[in-house]
Order: C-alpha cells, then sequence, then structure tokens
C-alpha cells in the first residue's frame, strides 16, 4: 500500500463526481445467490485461547504462531463456519487494514471522495466473481464488525477488500512490492521432483502480518487445497491443492483500471479448488477478465514442472520455456506476448524487478541441486549480486525484511513449509496435505510436520538485526519529521539513525533532505553524495537524489 498516487486519485474521484453515480446502483443492493443451502449452522466451542472447534471444523494455534484452520462444505457453510471460526481475527484484520488506509489518507473530505470512487469504481466487481465465491463471502461477513458499515455493509466491503490487492498495485506510483519466487525439477533437484519457493512480499504493515492462517479446505465441489491467508480473506495468494497443483502470484506493471473485474487472489482461488494440471489451469485463466497485471507461477506434480501465466486486461500469455528444469519469476513478464509491452519494458527498466531476477539466477548457477532447506536459503537472502552488502531492507534484495510470508511447496509429497514471524526469518514449518486431509485427521491430531521442520534464520538474534528493527522504527519517524517539516531530530539522533543500516541508501537521502528543509545545505550535500554510492533502488529513486543533489549544489552556489 506504499507509494499511492493520489494525483491519481483525485484524477478519478473529480471523473466520478462527473459521471455521478451512474452505473452504481445494481451493485450497491446486488446480493448473493442462498438458495438451495443450508444457513444454519452448530455453535462454536472455544477450548481455549489456541483451540476452537465447530463439528469436526478446526482452528488451531501452533507454537510457531500460526493459526491452522481445516474447514469443511459447502460454499455458505464454508463462509459461515469460517466465519465463526475465525470472527476475532477476521474483525481484527479488517480494522488494521482500513486503519492502515485511513493513515495513508487522513483526509475527512478524501476518504469521502475515496468511499465515492470505490463504490463506482467497483460498479461491476459482483458481475465478474465466481457465484460459489460470493456465496462463501457472504457467509463469511455474517461475523464482520459493524465498526465500518458507514463505508458499506459488511458483504459489500468484503468484495472491495478482496480486490484491495489489485487496487494497491494500479495506484502504486512507480512499481511494485517486490515478491519473488522459482522452481526447479527433473535434473535441478536430488530427486528430479519439482519443488517451488516464493516470498509475498505484500506490506500493509506491521499488524496486518501477526496473525497468518494456514487454511485448509475441503469444498463439497472441486479439490481440497491450502492457502496462506488473512481473516476475512478467501482468495489464493500463495496455496497447493491435494492433488499437487500449486499457484503463487506475482504482480506486473498495470495501467490505472477504469473498473474492476475478477480480482486476481479469486482467480487463483478457482484454480486451485479445481485444476489439477498446467493445462487446466490455464483454461481456467484464460476464461476470466481481470483488471490489472500478474504473473501466476503454476506447479504440477503430475506435469512435473512449473510454468508463468501472464494475465493482463488485454492480453494473455503462457511462459513454459522447453527442455528446461528451473523458472525464475520476479516482477515483469517473460512470455512472447509482452515482448512489446511498453509498460513490461519500462519496468524491466526502471524498477528492482530484474535485479532480483538476476540475483535467483546468480544463486541457482551457484547451486547444482535445490532442495527445500536451499530455498529457504535462497528465499532469506538478504545482500545483493555478487554478495554485494546493500543495506537491510533494500527492495533489491530477495530478502526484503518486510514479506508478509515465505513458502516452499514440494507437490509430489504434497507438503509445504511456510515461514513464522518475523518476516520469512523464523522457522519455516512443514504441513503434509495428505495427513491433513485424510479422513482420520481430527482435533486431536497435529497440524505440523515436526519432523521437517526447517530452523529459523540465526540471523534473528544478531545484532544486525536488532540495530535493523531499530532503524524501522526511526525510519518511520523521520517520515513524520520530513512531511510535517516543524519537528527538529539532534544531530546524534541522525548518525545513529544512519548507523543502524549503514549500507543502505535511504537514511543517508532522508539525512540529507532533512538538512535541506532545514536550509543547512553544505551539511546536506555529503548525505546526498553518499546516498548515491549506495545501491539505490529503482532509476526514478536515483533520479530523486539526483535532483536534490542538484538543488543543494544550487542552492551553496
Amino acid at each position: 500500500m506504499k507509494g499511492i498516487t493520489y494525483i491519481k486519485l483525485f484524477l478519478y474521484c473529480c471523473l466520478l463526481l462527473i459521471v455521478s453515480s451512474c452505473g452504481t446502483s445494481k451493485s450497491l443492493h446486488h446480493q448473493p445467490v442462498l438458495n438451495g443451502y443450508n444457513d444454519i449452522i452448530s455453535e462454536r466451542i472455544v477450548h481455549s485461547d489456541s483451540l476452537i472447534t465447530l463439528d469436526d471444523n478446526i482452528l488451531k494455534l501452533s507454537k510457531y504462531g500460526h493459526w491452522q484452520l481445516l474447514v469443511k462444505g459447502d460454499p455458505l457453510e464454508r463462509g459461515l463456519i469460517t466465519g465463526s471460526l475465525t470472527q476475532e481475527l477476521l474483525q481484527y484484520q479488517e480494522k488494521v487494514f482500513l486503519d492502515k488506509v485511513g493513515d495513508i489518507v487522513p483526509s475527512k473530505f478524501k476518504q469521502r471522495l475515496l468511499r465515492g470512487f470505490l463504490k463506482w469504481f467497483n460498479r461491476k466487481l459482483y458481475l465478474n466473481v465466481k457465484e460459489e465465491y460470493k456465496t462463501e463471502i457472504y457467509g463469511l461477513t455474517r461475523y464482520a464488525s459493524e465498526e465500518f458499515n458507514y463505508l458499506a455493509l459488511p458483504y459489500l466491503r468484503s468484495l472491495y477488500l478482496h480486490g484491495a490487492h489489485d487496487i494497491g498495485h494500479a495506484l502504486q506510483d512507480l512499481a511494485l512490492v517486490g515478491c519473488s519466487s522459482f522452481a526447479a525439477w527433473d535434473a535441478k533437484t536430488p530427486d528430479g521432483k519439482l519443488v517451488i519457493g516464493r516470498n509475498f512480499d505484500f506490506y500493509a504493515g506491521d499488524d496486518f502480518a501477526k496473525n497468518k492462517i494456514i487454511s485448509f479446505v475441503k469444498p463439497a465441489t472441486g479439490i481440497p487445497f491450502m492457502t496462506v491467508t488473512w481473516g476475512g480473506m478467501i482468495g489464493a495468494v500463495s496455496g497447493m491443492n491435494a492433488n499437487g497443483l500449486t499457484i503463487t502470484l506475482n504482480a506486473g506493471k498495470s495501467d490505472m483500471p477504469l473498473v474492476a473485474k475478477t480480482p486476481i487472489s479469486l482467480l487463483a482461488r478457482e484454480i486451485i479448488q479445481y485444476a489439477s494440471t498446467i493445462e487446466e489451469a490455464i483454461v481456467i485463466a484464460k476464461k476470466s477478465t481481470v483488471f490489472v497485471s500478474e504473473a501466476i507461477m503454476i506447479g504440477s506434480a503430475k506435469d512435473n514442472k512449473a510454468i508463468l501465466i501472464e494475465v493482463a486486461p488485454n492480453n494473455f500469455g503462457v511462459y513454459d520455456v522447453a527442455n528446461a528444469n528451473q523458472l525464475i519469476c520476479s516482477n515483469h513478464f517473460q512470455s512472447e506476448a509482452y515482448s512489446d509491452d511498453e509498460n513490461n519494458s519500462k519496468h524491466i527498466l526502471e524498477s528492482h524487478s530484474k535485479y532480483r531476477f538476476d540475483k535467483m539466477m546468480e544463486l541457482f548457477d551457484k547451486n547444482n541441486t535445490i532442495t527445500p532447506k536451499k530455498v529457504v536459503e535462497i528465499l532469506r537472502e538478504k545482500r545483493g549480486l555478487n554478495n554485494e552488502t546493500i543495506g537491510y531492507g533494500n527492495e533489491k534484495a530477495l530478502n526484503q525484511l518486510l514479506a508478509h510470508h515465505g513458502v516452499v511447496f514440494k507437490p509430489s509429497e504434497r507438503q509445504v513449509w511456510v515461514s513464522a514471524s518475523p518476516y520469512q526469518l523464523g522457522a519455516f514449518v512443514a504441513y503434509d496435505l495428505d495427513d491433513i486431509f485424510s479422513n482420520s485427521f481430527s482435533v486431536t491430531s497435529s497440524f505440523v510436520k515436526e519432523e521437517l521442520v526447517i530452523a529459523e534464520d540465526p540471523f534473528i538474534y544478531s545484532i544486525d538485526f536488532e540495530n535493523y528493527e531499530a532503524y524501522r522504527v526511526f525510519d518511520r519517524r523521520m517520515d513524520i519529521v520530513l512531511k510535517n517539516k516543524k519537528q527538529k531530530v539532534s544531530q546524534k539522533e541522525l548518525t545513529n539513525y544512519i548507523d543502524l543500516n549503514p549500507d543502505l541508501w535511504i537514511p543517508h537521502f532522508k539525512v540529507g533532505k532533512y538538512y535541506y528543509q532545514e536550509k543547512q545545505y553544505v551539511k546536506a550535500l555529503p548525505y546526498f553524495e553518499m546516498a548515491l554510492q549506495k545501491e539505490i533502488t529503482t532509476v526514478p529513486d536515483k533520479e530523486a537524489v539526483e535532483k536534490h543533489l542538484k538543488k543543494c549544489i544550487n542552492k551553496i552556489d
């Protein structure tokens, strides 16, 4: 949610005022299909702070901090049961997310414009969501808070939130939060079987990532599947089904759309629930109408390989390299369908996507075979190309120290590893889908495959990690100082700020900006010069530093 372009938002709100409420009435009064479903479920039983059950459906907190959810039934049952079991998590997550939006758009007037914009923008959303998922969402939102009803009633609000991932990408100025994913198979793995890794670097604040849910769903129709998710979210961003088909999402560069259509996470959910092979996944993806650009990595135990489905509002491509045993994906497209795409070409040149892609290639070249443990090492990599120290939190790193989660899949064994907090530094907790979806699994069974758990990164016990966490706190303070232009910071504090993360370009740049705002141009100059000596994230970022340096020199002259 960082980097939102307020100018774009303002222009679209102006457009909204011009077109008034044309076309929004039906969407605001839409109701999902409920006929034929039973809307009565049992009462949940709260056994403890870490265990809640409802018939044979389970919500259980692991010692690693994951909420583990097992739910069965038809669409309405799934929604109602999930809502009942996770109601505290659902209400917490919605509050965290909407409070974050309030921080980004603090003006009450702009918030009113934003609400009007979202109603207009989402006017066709309900037409592009599968009936099954609208029914499930409706059941889920029976347990939503009424606190935010001034925005929209719970069902409609949840539909909007399922498109927030897409809208967030579309509204970003420059690029995207940098998800990275890769796959290896045949000669690139010890047993020849497919293994996949991904970092989901979607960041909406620390609180948003606190209560991860590992959801295991046995739908009345389709294939049982698991996803890594959060309260209120039925879509998929990382997941695998019981037939060994996996899905992960990597956002591409998008134009600002004029209307919401199928949210990417709900397309991914349909694939994970109904596809067993790569070809079946492609068929499902082709029939959907999306409103942002996304690379969808599909891994398949049956095909023993991975491919990319690259979707956009007006384009569709499949990247399937013949005679290959590996696949690398960051945030740009690779299929022939996008070879002349201007957005994609510019994104490759100006963003950090190509740098991370090259880093993954470098690490793959250094390792003859890739195991799940090796995947975790790669996902945790904090250095740049050629082992360069580029500062902690640099978006050119594979591990940007902000990931919501990291995941490893071994589809042939139906095994998945999900990172515990913080970021992807905690233990990678192992789950076995065959065990969890078996008829013998019960409330007394363990979700976690303890013997396969991969230990936490020792980095979390280091002084460097302690310094990085302190850096993040002060960095947020610096943002407030630079925005308000009234607060003062001492030289000692500014020096300590840089010393906490000296190899990252950002603190040097922000200290330079602070002195520039204070009209202390001679003091500001060396900080801008030092920032330019570091590995700056993107071309626009580098241009911003150069612009400030030039202005500073002009002021001194």
